[in-house]
C-alpha cells in the first residue's frame, strides 16, 4: 500500500514537472505539443498501472488474510484436539498409576500373609494349630452346628480333632488334622544327599501317624470306617500322591483316607446332602403320616354322614305314618262339626262309621 502511494507521488510530480515546463515554453506554433501528449499518455498508463497495483495489493491482502484465518483455525482446531488427546492420556496415566498403586499394595499384603505363612510352617505347633484352623474353617463353613464338634471326646479317651454325625446313623466320621508337615519341610529343603534320607523319614512319619489314627479312633459301632487325615496343604498332598503313592495305599488299607483342602471340602458337601435328603425323607413319612390321618378322619365322616341319611330316612318314614292317621282324625273332626246338634227329645246320632 505504502510502495502505490510513492508510486502515484512520483507520478503527479512528474506531471506537475512536464506541465510546467510546457507553460513556460512560448507559444510560436499554436499545434499541441506532441510530447505533452505523450506525456499525458504516459500519465495514464501509470495511473493504470497504479490502479493494477492497488487492486493486485487488495487481492494479495484479502489472499494473506484468507490463508491466515484457515491457518489460525486450523491450529485452533490442532490444539484443542492435541489438548483433549493430552487429558484423555493424562487421564489413562492417573488411572494406570492407580491400578499398580493397588497392586503395589496387594502385593505387599501378600508378601507380609507370606511371611506369615512361613513362621508358622517353620514351627511344628503353629504347623498343628494352622492345619486344626484350616479344618474347623471347612467343616464350620458347611455343616450346622449340630452335626459337628471339635476335640471330643471318644468311649477309649481319645480326643479327635474333629466328629461329623452322619443322619440316621449312630457311628461318627473321625477327621484328624494333626498331619506331619515338618517331614515334608524338610524334604523340601533336602540337597540330593540328603533327600533319601528325608523321604525316608516322611515315610515313617507318615506311617506312625496313619497307625496312631487307626487305633485310637476307629472303634467299632461307634465311628465310622474309613477315618480322615487332613493335610492342609495342596502342594504337600500333590506331592504325596505323585511320589509317595504307597504311602496312600497303606493308609487306605488301614482304614485311614488322606484328604486335601478341596477333597474335604466335597466330603463335607456329600454330607451336607445326605442330611437334606433325610430330613426330606422324615418331613415326607410325616406328610404321608398325616395325609393318612386326614383320609381315616374322611372315612369316618362319610360313615357318619351314611348313618344321617339312614336316620333321615327313618325319620321321614315315621312322619308319614304319623300323617296317616292325624288325616283320619282331621276327617272325623270335619265330620263331627258338621253335625246339628237338636233338643234333648232327638234322638240319639248312630255310631259313626
Amino acid at each position: 500500500m505504502e510502495l502505490g502511494l510513492i508510486l502515484l507521488a512520483c507520478a503527479v510530480m512528474i506531471a506537475a514537472i512536464l506541465l510546467a515546463w510546457a507553460l513556460k515554453r512560448p507559444r510560436a506554433d499554436t499545434r499541441p505539443d506532441p510530447r505533452l501528449d505523450t506525456v499525458i499518455v504516459a500519465q495514464g498508463e501509470i495511473k493504470g498501472q497504479f490502479q493494477n497495483t492497488v487492486a493486485a495489493q487488495a487481492e494479495l491482502q484479502r489472499t494473506l488474510s484468507e490463508q491466515m484465518n484457515a491457518l489460525n483455525r486450523r491450529m485452533s482446531e490442532s490444539l484443542s484436539e492435541s489438548a483433549t488427546k493430552t487429558s484423555a492420556t493424562l487421564a489413562g496415566i492417573g488411572e494406570r498409576l492407580s491400578v499398580i498403586d493397588a497392586a503395589q499394595k496387594n502385593i505387599s499384603a501378600l508378601s507380609g500373609h507370606v511371611t506369615a505363612l512361613s513362621d508358622i510352617l517353620s514351627d511344628k505347633q503353629a504347623r498343628g494349630a494352622f492345619g486344626q484352623e484350616r479344618m474347623e474353617a471347612i467343616v464350620a463353613d458347611q455343616l450346622s452346628p449340630s452335626l459337628y464338634e471339635f476335640q471330643h471326646t471318644l468311649s477309649n479317651g481319645s480326643r479327635p480333632d474333629c466328629i461329623i454325625r452322619l443322619p440316621n446313623v449312630k457311628a461318627v466320621v473321625v477327621v484328624d488334622s494333626k498331619f506331619p508337615l515338618e517331614a515334608f519341610e524338610a524334604l523340601k529343603d533336602a540337597d540330593e544327599s540328603a533327600r533319601k534320607s528325608a523321604a525316608a523319614r516322611l515315610r515313617t512319619d507318615v506311617q506312625k501317624h496313619v497307625g496312631d489314627i487307626a487305633s485310637k479312633y476307629l472303634i467299632a459301632g461307634e465311628t465310622q470306617t474309613p477315618a480322615l487325615m487332613f493335610v492342609p496343604s495342596e502342594s504337600v498332598y500333590a506331592e504325596l500322591h505323585t511320589s509317595f503313592s504307597d504311602l496312600i495305599q497303606k493308609a487306605r488299607q488301614q482304614n485311614v483316607v488322606i484328604v486335601s483342602p478341596h477333597i474335604l471340602m466335597l466330603a463335607v458337601n456329600t454330607i451336607q446332602t445326605l442330611t437334606r435328603d433325610a430330613k426330606m425323607r422324615e418331613q415326607a413319612y410325616e406328610i404321608q403320616k398325616e395325609v393318612g390321618a386326614l383320609l381315616k378322619d374322611v372315612k369316618l365322616l362319610a360313615e357318619r354322614l351314611g348313618d344321617l341319611r339312614t336316620h333321615f330316612e327313618r325319620t321321614s318314614k315315621d312322619i308319614g305314618e304319623i300323617e296317616k292317621p292325624l288325616g283320619r282324625i282331621v276327617f272325623r273332626a270335619g265330620r263331627i262339626e258338621a253335625v246339628e246338634i237338636t233338643t234333648q227329645d232327638t234322638p240319639a246320632l248312630s255310631n259313626p262309621p
